[in-house]
């Protein structure tokens, strides 16, 4: 028999009253108040939560293959269901590079055995992630894996005959190009963000421009090319200029910010603390304010979390050794409503559009990021909005402990995770 859960006294989107959701055969069945238990549904008490579009997060790190000392598919898979997300996407600097249909497969099939959420695997732009000569594009996109969308993340794609080539075959197989806008002459040997603090500190400054430059010229790029274009974790207030320009324009371009682009900023960095330490680097509060704003007004098109998990060798070190990179998955959502609901930015209808919906769309994914409706997917998931909770980076499901939240107290909790009518995630277990 196909199992039935029951919702009951749950809020969509945070508005009206209290309604009950049953779910059956992957979809929502009925929606409406009083409504009756149907046999053996399992029940989940709403109690005017907030039921959300399950959420997608364009931008992990699973580590797998290669780095399963950091993360692997099924450990990434619970922090995010965990989190609420119901759709990951798995970027390709594993060991070895996704850069063909094997290995993007293999991550596939790993995440259809974990089954906890849909991880797509994100193909590399260039063999190796050496910026050299386009990867099997079409190949990773034709395979049962079914790329659409790739990146070269964690390094720059900097060649711009290269980069309009690979837009060009995007243009034709449909998919995107998730550019990590970076110029490495300008970043070499850089630590810290180019300002007051990294001069105080003695650290080597990451000019903005370095973002900047590379996101107008990828734009040129793709209006040239008639490519849709994503710009993976913007943090500078300037990319926000050249990305309302180029909307305005017509540029088909799509962008992200991460969760802690929009609450740290350098001023964490006094502590020398390498928790603190991710790339593009934390920048200033005028920035994060310009995130915000960005992301409330749409120029920004959703959150992405950039999950970075690494082991405590590679952390726990001095700052000009220490990787880069921060877990994100259980934290995100709390981190925005934190920097955007609390504010006013965005409603939960908002949190709703820049962590499923959209993310969803520019992925373009059919069955993800669904309107909560009668017949559409029973892909949720389920808030209490009024939660704190306390973040323990040892407590998290990832197998690596480095976030930047120690310690913080943040709104907002996931009470359940939903896919396809499965329950993946209730009251902080994982339920495969």
């Amino acid at each position: 028999m196909t199992d039935v859960v029951f919702i009951k006294g749950a809020r969509p989107y945070g508005e009206g009253d209290p309604v009950d959701l049953v779910l059956a055969d992957e979809v929502i069945r009925e929606i409406g108040p009083g409504l009756d238990v149907p046999e053996g549904a399992e029940v989940i008490d709403g109690d005017g939560f907030v039921v959300l579009p399950g959420l997608v997060d364009l931008h992990t790190h699973l580590r797998e293959p290669g780095g399963e000392d950091a993360e692997t598919v099924e450990s990434g898979s619970a922090a995010a269901a965990l989190g609420g997300f119901t759709a990951v996407f798995a970027m390709p600097n594993t060991d070895p590079v996704a850069d063909n249909a094997v290995i993007v497969e293999h991550v596939h099939r790993r995440g259809v055995e974990v089954g906890l959420v849909d991880v797509h695997p994100v193909g590399a732009v260039t063999v190796g992630l050496e910026g050299e000569r386009l990867a099997e594009l079409g190949t990773m996109a034709n395979s049962p894996a079914g790329v659409r969308m790739f990146s070269d993340d964690g390094r720059c794609v900097h060649d711009p005959l290269l980069m309009r080539r690979a837009l060009e075959y995007a243009t034709a197989l449909d998919v995107v190009i998730a550019q990590h806008a970076e110029d490495p002459r300008l970043t070499d040997g850089a630590q810290a963000h180019e300002g007051v603090v990294a001069a105080r500190l003695g650290l080597a400054g990451w000019p903005a421009t370095a973002e900047e430059t590379i996101v107008a010229r990828d734009c040129a790029l793709a209006r040239e090319a008639g490519a849709r274009l994503h710009v993976c974790h913007v943090s500078s207030s300037r990319t926000v200029d050249v990305l309302r320009a180029a909307k305005d324009a017509g540029v088909q371009v799509s962008a992200e910010v991460t969760p802690h682009h929009l609450l740290l900023t350098d001023a964490l960095l006094t502590s020398y603390d390498p928790v603190n330490k991710v790339n593009p680097p934390l920048r200033t509060g005028s920035d994060t304010s310009a995130m915000r704003t960005a992301l409330a007004e749409g120029v920004i098109d959703c959150v992405a979390t950039d999950h970075a998990p690494h082991p405590t060798q590679v952390k726990d070190c001095e700052w000009s050794a220490a990787k880069p990179g921060m877990l994100g998955l259980q934290t995100a959502l709390s981190v925005v409503v934190h920097t955007m609901v609390e504010p006013g930015l965005l409603d939960w209808r908002g949190v709703a559009r820049v962590l499923s919906e959209r993310p969803a769309e520019i992925a373009g994914l059919p069955d993800q990021g669904r309107p909560i409706e009668v017949g559409e997917p029973a892909t949720l998931t389920l808030v209490d909005p009024d939660a704190q909770w306390t973040v323990r980076g040892a407590r998290l499901a990832s197998l690596a402990s480095n976030t930047p939240y120690e310690g913080m107290r943040l709104p907002a909790q996931v009470v359940a995770t939903v896919l396809r009518g499965r329950i993946t995630a209730r009251d902080g277990d994982i339920r495969k």
